[in-house]
């Protein structure tokens, strides 16, 4: 036998839910029979509904009624609910007056009231699974030619298909755990809890509108958008606050915003709990943000109470879209509410839905019982009926009855004038029956082949109609917005931000969209006004750290103290402050670090200045002695000034002051390695050299006293190879110095706003480079102590002393003054150049000033009878000849001191006179003197012929004396004559 139309079959329930489920019917089937025909019953309250017959029926539940305080329903008509009823009947009827959306195929409905609670809307919604659980009436269906079955026409309902609402989430949370045990889709206009996404439980749910997920996150935006970071909440008792607000906690903790206070309204709050609420928020004066996730009702009560406690500072309200966007709700509030921020859900205005509810009027719209009561709220006028003739007239105003109430106009109808305006969820009812049109579309299709309704799709599953059609709709709706359902039945997420504002020039006061929400938040905050303020309010519990300060927490997470970070830190994040590191330095604003300026000594710096003047005035000093001793180097003061020690001391100064430059230059790899060889080696040169004259002076000095033996390693070569020999010493003790230490630059850090770049030369480093040479110069001076009293005409050796006395001076205060500066590179840098030209510099003066006199202003004097003092060669050459006998027949060697024919070659025969009538001169004395020659006077003839020397030798000295005087300093012509 054929079934009757039904979404489910009775075999898919449990035994226990079919019996629980029977019992339910059987009381409803006793006590509230259903209304016949279209219209309004003449039933007691809680059994009115709106019933229009059709091959399917669709049900309907929405908020007619506000809750009662005592009973199920309040007696205030709710508007919105009423608007929302009359979208679901527009609706129907646009879809029935439709020839391609179900041809041939009528809607009908089945409406009922919720009065905005949630177990009363639970026993109203048993009345649509009621005839599921009993056989229909066969006689509701006619088989005209006992084949198909055809569902009459004046029927008046059957077992809905599916159902449209609840509003209030609270309300579709019990209705859509009844709805699944019947296999009955439902599409919610209104409900916005997020457990509703949780498939698991509610499987057959479906809304227009997203989930509250969307909303908290859009809240949280908008409250970082204001940079609040410490705000207040309030929710209402039941699913939709209760979800909501764990929602926007959970999302406000994660974007690090606190919540001062967080309060639930409970559901049969009275004044004294809201007033305890507003009491409660003020002990939190620095949380002037309030969150609310409440439903209209209660936002309302809490703004009454707001009102009540003549608050002297206000709150700012963020309201969801409980409150939203309505006028009515704000009604002798709207000083309190302005300002407020509110999140509706986006919507458009349906312009044809208002001319629809433009041309209603009670005596035209029978089908909704509910729209007399609709009426007399909105013009606050008294319908009149048969009751109402027990209250005379007044006869003074026939408009007006006896107790003041006034009767309704039959001219009234609704307009903007009076107060109507769309209710913000009527395009989401409308997209409801829609989607369960399109859905019924293609179930048709797939099922059917003719335009009317057919068994198949008369049993076809409830759920699978919910998956494989109703969640596949996709259709652009009467507002031209896109509708369709993701895999949990969810909405599109688009929210409208709106700013509760006075308007311009007048009393009134209205919602103006500020901003928009798509996944991400789009705030025109210019456009916002605030009660009572002029700029954007503060809510936190303490003031942002200003730039360079971090937070320390105290207490609550979002109360803190500022504390600041080092000068040389910068800002990790809000609690933690991190070194910049050796060589950067923070931002003014401390948010990020940037490298410091390399600091190095400038060619143009004042310091450099003075030491490069200093080493180029003694450069070209040197090249001034070097030029000056080359053009007169065969004379005879150049030749008695040892020309081979002369130009690798003055080659040695001239690589001390080269130093100045390697020391000022950009320190690199190459810059280094002359600094290490440059200073020491340059020092090495001058006091080798140095070091080996002075030590030949006192060697033949001090020798001559004891023996007149010819001393080695006093010639030219010899003297060459010592200096030499003194020099590689330091050029290896540089080259392990290099090994040990290699050459490099380093960053010099000597404090945290300097980056100074040096050569990879640790100070003490260099302290011990020097050691060698400050050993060349300890024993220079004491060599130049020892030969301080040599005769007159070789005080070269007093000038080598002045030299390294002055030099001792300056290393003794160049020490300290170059450890003492060493955090000022441009300083201890100078003080080295300096330092080191000085000590060029004496030697340069000390050395060569005499010997650049004569050769500059007195030449006359470079001769060698001059510079020999030949009174005194005379008479030491002809003592040290008798002497020379003398001393060899009484035992003495017989061999004079070399230096003696030397002497002889400038003395005239009288002078050899006197010398052998007169001369007593001690033995030690004449060895002396005659030593004293050989050091002036093998100078003179280095290099330059001496073929007359050796005939004067010959002439005037025996042929023994003649070899005595035989020196390697003398070139090989002398030593020939010794030979002859």
């Amino acid at each position: 036998m054929w079934q009757p139309f039904r979404p489910f079959r009775s075999a898919d329930l449990g035994g226990i839910q079919i019996c629980m489920l029977l019992l339910l019917s059987a009381f409803w089937w006793s006590s509230l029979p259903l209304l016949e025909g279209s219209g309004a019953s003449q039933a007691p309250q809680d059994t009115v509904s709106v019933s229009l017959p059709g091959d399917i029926i669709l049900g309907g539940l929405f908020p007619v009624h506000e809750k009662g305080e005592g009973a199920p329903c309040g007696p205030k008509v709710y508007n919105r609910g009423v608007q929302r009823l009359e979208a679901m009947l527009y609706a129907i009827d646009r879809v029935n007056n439709d020839s391609n959306l179900l041809p041939g195929i009528t809607i009908g409905v089945h409406i009922l009231d919720t009065c905005s609670r949630d177990t009363y809307a639970l026993n109203q919604s048993l009345q649509f699974v009621r005839a599921s659980l009993n056989n229909l009436d066969n006689s509701a269906f006619v088989c005209s030619d006992e084949s198909s079955p055809q569902l009459r026409k004046n029927a008046t309902s059957g077992p809905v298909f599916g159902v449209i609402g609840g509003s209030y989430s609270s309300v579709s949370l019990q209705v859509a755990n009844l709805l699944r045990l019947f296999h009955i889709p439902q599409i919610s206009p209104a409900s916005t809890a997020k457990t509703l996404s949780d498939k698991s439980r509610f499987d057959l749910f479906a809304r227009t509108v997203p989930p509250d997920t969307f909303q908290s996150v859009a809240l949280v935006d908008i409250i970082k958008n204001f940079n609040w970071s410490y705000v207040s909440t309030i929710h209402s008792e039941g699913s939709y606050g209760e979800y909501g607000i764990e929602a926007f906690h959970k999302e406000a903790s994660e974007r690090h915003v606190c919540i001062a206070a967080a309060e639930k309204v409970p559901s049969a709050a009275d004044d004294k709990v809201f007033d305890a609420i507003i009491s409660k928020l003020q002990k939190k004066p620095n949380a002037r943000g309030v969150v609310l996730f409440t439903r209209a009702e209660d936002a309302r009560r809490i703004l009454q109470a707001a009102k009540r406690a003549n608050l002297a500072q206000p709150f700012h309200w963020v309201a969801s879209d409980g409150w939203g966007k309505q006028q009515k709700l704000l009604d002798g509030l709207e000083e309190i509410a302005e300002g407020a921020i509110t999140v509706e859900l986006q919507s458009e205005i349906i312009e044809d839905f208002d001319r629809y509810m433009m041309q209603l009027n009670p005596r035209s719209n029978l089908r909704n019982p509910w729209f007399a009561e609709y009426w007399e709220d909105t013009f606050n006028c008294v319908l009149l009926d048969s009751s109402e003739l027990i209250n005379p007239i007044n006869r003074s105003d026939p408009k007006q009855l006896e107790d003041g109430r006034v009767i309704c106009d039959e001219n009234f109808r609704l307009s903007e004038k009076v107060g109507y305006e769309q209710e913000s969820k009527t395009q989401f009812v409308v997209d409801a029956v829609y989607a369960f049109a399109h859905a019924l579309h293609n179930l048709h299709n797939d099922l059917c082949l003719q335009s009317q309704a057919c068994p198949a799709m008369a049993s076809y599953d409830g759920k699978e109609f919910y998956n494989n059609y109703l969640l596949n709709v996709s259709f652009i709706d009467l507002a031209g917005s896109e509708v369709k359902f993701d895999r949990q039945g969810d909405g599109l997420a688009r929210y409208d931000i709106l700013n509760y504002q006075r308007l311009e020039n007048s009393s009134g006061y209205q919602y103006k969209v500020v901003g928009k929400w798509f996944n991400n938040l789009e705030l025109n905050l210019p456009t916002v006004v605030w009660n009572k303020e002029v700029d954007l309010p503060t809510s936190a519990c303490s003031l942002p750290c200003e730039a360079g300060m971090i937070k320390k927490q105290q207490g609550d997470t979002c109360c803190w103290i500022c504390d600041n970070c080092e000068p040389y830190e910068y800002v990790y994040d809000e609690f933690t402050c991190k070194d910049c590191g050796p060589g950067y330095w923070p931002y003014p604003d401390k948010l990020s670090c940037f490298a410091l300026d390399i600091q190095y000594m400038r060619w143009n710096s004042l310091f450099a200045i003075v030491a490069v003047s200093l080493a180029v005035v003694g450069i070209f000093g040197t090249f001034i002695v070097i030029l000056l001793f080359a053009k007169n180097h065969d004379t005879p003061l150049v030749r008695a000034s040892g020309r081979e020690l002369s130009y690798t001391l003055l080659f040695g100064i001239l690589v001390c002051y080269c130093n100045t430059f390697a020391l000022i230059a950009k320190p690199t790899i190459g810059s280094c390695v002359l600094q290490r060889f440059g200073i020491g080696v340059g020092f090495s040169i001058i006091y080798s050299a140095l070091l080996t004259k002075t030590n030949r002076i006192s060697r033949i000095f001090h020798s001559a006293s004891k023996s007149a033996q010819r001393l080695k390693y006093i010639s030219p070569q010899s003297q060459v190879i010592i200096t030499t020999s003194l020099i590689a010493i330091q050029v290896l003790i540089t080259m392990i110095w290099m090994i040990v230490e290699p050459p490099g630059t380093r960053f010099y850090y000597p404090d945290r706003t300097e980056v100074i770049l040096k050569c990879k030369i640790q100070d003490m480093s260099f302290l011990f480079s020097q050691l060698y040479n400050m050993i060349l110069i300890t024993i220079c001076t004491v060599y130049a102590i020892k030969t301080r009293k040599i005769p007159e005409n070789f005080n070269e050796s007093k000038f080598i002393g002045f030299t390294m006395y002055t030099t001792c001076i300056i290393w003794l205060a160049f020490v300290p003054i170059y450890f003492g500066t060493g955090n000022s590179y441009e300083i201890q840098i100078t003080t080295l150049c300096i330092s080191i030209s000085l000590s060029a510099s004496v030697a340069l003066v000390c050395l060569y000033s005499p010997k650049v006199y004569i050769l500059v202003f007195h030449p006359d004097k470079n001769v060698r009878k001059l510079t020999m003092n030949s009174t005194v060669y005379r008479r030491s050459a002809a003592t040290a000849a008798v002497q020379g006998g003398m001393l060899s027949s009484s035992g003495y060697s017989r061999t004079p001191a070399p230096g003696t024919a030397v002497g002889a070659t400038t003395a005239t025969s009288t002078d050899r006179g006197n010398s052998q009538n007169g001369s007593q001169r001690s033995p030690s004395l004449v060895l002396v003197q005659s030593q004293a020659a050989v050091v002036h006077n093998h100078e003179e003839f280095n290099g330059a012929p001496a073929t007359a020397e050796c005939d004067s030798c010959r002439a005037e000295i025996p042929e023994p004396q003649c070899a005595a005087i035989e020196d390697p300093t003398i070139p090989s012509t002398i030593g020939k004559c010794s030979q002859d």
